[in-house]
């Protein structure tokens, strides 16, 4: 399924990837993690191979079968955002094209790890026309904070928006309140509109009612109806509604993002575990697997945001 007119926003979690002790890929649980997410009324789409599904660890095949999967599983309900996560321009190229030939609806671009000893406009807008060569679909650039080094200044955002006519969003994690703005009241105030899709799961509510066209979020694996249910809220201005919701989902970030924060989709791993949803938390290396303390902290986020109704509890 393809987004209508190329629009991309709306609630979009990102799907985790389970995995068996041997720490190959559990297809199973896959499955029925992706069909739980496109059956939560108001997602609008599904993002795979990002970091939530530690595409980081993941091969070329690996990427592949897993998009195959997707699509096979939730393809024709809703449409498909693949990540595109590569060194180098020409191997996400290769990445892009064999996405958008499986049938990805669109594909997420991560600016490539070089970026972090520096860039430039020139080097940013190389690399999304080396992707945009390969596919003719739609981009979504994944602005990362500025602190980063793979943070793209306002004025490449604009010359990307300006020259790469199929950039149509951003996932927006610049981590700043006024820069976050100045993207929403920028890109989205456009002749051709690039939408702003939020990833500023740790303040959801205020990022949301600046005006973003959606979201796109590893916390939605865990808890996509509470964020769908917020984007409708804040979309209709209820700001009661909004704010109760809110109270839900601010456990639940308070404890994934905690440090080490390369752990948010290790922690999102465990919770579905607590909550019934897969078997294993098993994570490729480099990350481990949590301790006792941690899981605990993981479990009274969960009662906290009121999650386990009717679920079994584990240990």
């Amino acid at each position: 399924m393809k987004f209508k007119n190329d629009e991309i926003g709306g609630v979009i979690p990102a799907a985790i990837l389970p995995l068996h002790d041997d720490l190959s890929i559990d297809e199973t649980s896959y499955r029925k993690h992706l069909r739980n997410l496109a059956g939560v009324a108001g997602v609008s789409a599904v993002t795979v191979n990002a970091h939530a599904s530690e595409v980081a660890s993941c091969t070329f095949d690996e990427q592949r079968r897993i998009l195959d999967v997707t699509l096979d599983e939730i393809g024709s309900r809703l449409p498909i955002v693949n990540g595109i996560y590569a060194e180098g321009s020409l191997e996400a190229a290769r990445l892009a094209k064999m996405a958008a030939q499986a049938g990805a609806a669109a594909l997420l671009v991560f600016p490539p790890g070089p970026f972090t000893m520096g860039q430039n406009a020139e080097m940013a807008l190389a690399h999304f026309r080396c992707i945009a060569d390969a596919t003719s679909i739609p981009l979504i650039a994944f602005q990362y904070p500025a602190a980063s080094g793979q943070g793209y200044p306002l004025e490449t955002l604009v010359r990307l928006a300006d020259e790469i006519p199929t950039i149509r969003a951003i996932k927006d994690w610049c981590n700043n309140v006024p820069e976050h703005e100045t993207h929403v009241r920028t890109l989205q105030r456009r002749a051709r509109p690039v939408t702003v899709l939020s990833t500023h799961s740790w303040w959801l509510l205020s990022s949301l009612v600046l005006g973003c066209g959606g979201l796109l979020s590893g916390m939605g694996s865990v808890a996509a109806d509470l964020q769908a249910h917020l984007f409708d809220a804040v979309q209709r201005g209820d700001l009661r509604a909004a704010q109760a919701i809110n109270e839900r989902l601010k456990p639940l970030a308070d404890v994934f993002y905690a440090d080490p924060f390369i752990d948010m989709h290790n922690r999102m791993k465990h919770a579905l575990v607590l909550l019934g949803r897969i078997p294993s938390a098993a994570v490729r290396p480099p990350l481990v697997r949590l301790g006792a303390d941690e899981i605990a902290r993981i479990r009274a986020a969960l009662a906290a945001a009121d999650l386990f109704e009717g679920v079994l509890l584990r240990d």
